[in-house]
């Protein structure tokens, strides 16, 4: 059985000098008041902004999971009202505490923070079954005595007259039902549906689209519609922004809605992520959990402005601060057309938010990913070495997995394997060089990179070459030919011990 915390509350870990700020600044706040929000749908009059993410625990947190919780997030923060979670687990075999646990630590990492308890949908059945009651009070429901077969027969039927299914039981005497298993269906009502919906305009539903829903199964399990309506309409739900593939299901809740005399609702569908092929968004396009993006090397904050800009504008600017993005955020900017999963622009925006990330942080997450690595030096020294780089290293890395090879060439131990084109630049001539370099290196006063910088030209010109008869050597000696920064740079963050002992190793 899934169980989930009875209090679940996540710190945001949005970079800790803009995101917790922001996020006491918006539950401080009060709601948004009508002269202020964009436009008259998006913020009901009188109510405060209640937003929520409500996915199913059968698997991961995915990407189009995750654009979707941001912006329900961020909707809510804008308007100083509150972003709510709530796993939908009414799917009893295939709803998992693993599942579940996937789906914290994933919005946990990206810094999703969510407000009051976590509300698990299967718990509340006996909420949903005292609704379906209403509902049958109305006369908006009624059992159903019809058999699989029956119905079968019937939808069949229905199929080839142009139309869904209805049951002969909506306008029989339920007295007259067999004593045998029933469900409780839906009226569906015979006249048009239709939603405002904030991205896709009007959508309207002819009658004959909408069959007569099951409510609760023989079992006396409640559906998913109906589960939802109910769980939104006790949790305050007042904007609904999530995947253009529930657009039929707003339709069914429309109904369900109306039959109950509830408010629903502000609704906005937005089109699903595709791959970079136009297609179907599929793991072969990257359709993963978050972890693996963590894995893959990206900050959280670089894949927050990367899925913002995922199906939303503002203009033309691309890159957001976590302030920016609270500030900017409206239903407005969502677009109509499915947006493309494009690494390279994922990359380019992470590589933003690396440069202004701070340097003792990447520190850590890089150095908790090098802990499994075999063969690095792995101790205080090797850690002040790329302590005193990360200033330097970061201008050049979109990830934190290329931030790893660039700090390769330091923590690798001595002697360092040194194979092919790097191999090649260590001939007879190369070695006597480097002898001479390392006396001169030996004697310098000054260990600083531009003052190391300035000996290396110096002794090049000495030698009456080119830099190209120092460097490459050079850089196979104390790197293996592994990429890194400026020479100068190398000598200065490896030290003069270690920068004389790698030399002594090839000389």
């Amino acid at each position: 059985m899934v169980s989930l915390p009875e209090k679940v509350f996540v710190r945001s870990s949005w970079p800790e000098r803009q995101g917790e700020a922001i996020t006491a600044r918006a539950r401080r706040a009060k709601s948004c008041h009508p002269s202020q929000c964009n436009t008259p749908s998006q913020v009901q009059h009188n109510r405060t902004v209640i937003t929520r993410f409500a996915p199913s625990p059968t698997g991961y947190l995915h990407i189009g999971g995750a654009r979707t919780a941001l912006f329900n997030a961020l909707f809510a923060r804008r308007h100083g009202g509150q972003f709510r979670l709530r796993i939908e687990d009414t799917d009893r075999a295939r709803s998992t505490d693993d599942a579940v646990q996937a789906i914290l630590d994933g919005m946990g990492w990206l810094g999703l923070d969510w407000d009051g308890e976590t509300v698990s949908q299967h718990a509340r059945a006996d909420r949903h079954r005292e609704i379906v009651n209403q509902l049958m009070a109305r006369g908006a429901a009624f059992r159903c005595w019809c058999t699989p077969e029956e119905v079968e027969a019937l939808r069949a039927e229905a199929f080839a007259q142009g139309r869904a299914l209805r049951s002969p039981w909506r306008e029989r005497d339920p007295s007259e039902g067999p004593d045998a298993p029933y469900v409780v269906r839906f009226r569906a009502p015979d006249r048009d549906t239709a939603i405002t919906d904030a991205v896709q305009g009007e959508v309207r539903w002819a009658a004959k689209e909408f069959d007569d829903l099951v409510l609760l199964r023989s079992d006396g399990a409640p559906t998913y519609n109906l589960a939802v309506v109910a769980d939104d309409h006790d949790m305050g739900v007042t904007h609904i922004i999530r995947g253009d593939d529930h657009l039929t299901n707003a339709g069914r809740q429309q109904q369900i809605y109306d039959a109950l005399g509830w408010q629903s609702p502000v609704f906005a569908h937005i089109p699903l992520i595709h791959g970079p092929d136009g297609k179907k968004l599929s793991k072969r396009h990257g359709a993963l959990g978050v972890e693996a993006y963590r894995d893959m090397g990206y900050l959280p904050e670089g894949l927050r402005n990367y899925l913002l800009r995922l199906g939303w504008s503002k203009g033309d600017q691309e890159l957001f601060t976590d302030e920016e993005m609270a500030a900017a955020f409206d239903l407005e900017g969502l677009n109509k057309a499915p947006a493309r999963l494009d690494f390279d622009k994922m990359a380019s925006v992470n590589a933003f938010h690396m440069k202004r990330a701070d340097s003792a942080r990447l520190t850590d997450l890089l150095w908790a990913r090098l802990e499994t690595k075999p063969g690095l030096r792995l101790d205080d020294t090797g850690r002040a070495w790329v302590a005193a780089a990360m200033d330097m290293l970061k201008e050049r890395a979109s990830t934190l997995a290329e931030l790893e090879d660039q700090v390769y060439f330091m923590l690798r131990l001595r002697p360092l394997a040194i194979e092919g084109k790097a191999a090649k630049a260590l001939d007879e001539e190369a070695l006597a060089r480097l002898a001479r370099l390392r006396s001169a290196l030996d004697g310098a006063k000054d260990w600083s990179e531009p003052a190391l910088g300035a000996q290396l030209k110096a002794f090049a010109e000495a030698e009456g070459v080119g830099f190209g008869k120092v460097g490459p050597p050079l850089r196979a000696a104390l790197t293996a030919g592994a990429p890194a920064p400026d020479m100068g740079f190398v000598l200065a963050v490896l030290g003069r011990e270690e920068v004389l002992a790698r030399l002594d190793d090839v000389i």
